[in-house]
């Protein structure tokens, strides 16, 4: 069973928290919010994506890489995790 079926409730209560989060934060702009105000909200999204991200790819690394028994496929894994690792620091 995938690691994110495994767990989705709980990383789906994750992903609501930030819609209502980005909800938040387009209600501010709308209101014509102060900017710091705005700017507080923007990096509390930011923090909770990066938390999703976070538990999303610790959960990967644990299942598809460290517990993978074929050498070939954990250095495939391997590999795409460094990739995904670069686009996330773009």
């Amino acid at each position: 069973m995938s690691h994110v079926v495994h767990n989705q409730s709980k990383l789906l209560a994750r992903t609501r928290r930030i819609n209502g989060q980005l909800v938040a934060v387009e209600k501010a702009i709308s209101a014509g919010a102060d900017c710091a105000a705005v700017l507080t909200q923007v990096a509390a999204v930011r923090g909770a994506v990066q938390g999703l991200l976070l538990e999303v790819l610790s959960e990967h690394l644990r299942e598809h890489v460290a517990n993978e028994p074929k050498a070939k496929l954990r250095e495939q894994e391997t590999a795409h995790v460094i990739s995904l690792f670069r686009t996330f620091m773009k």
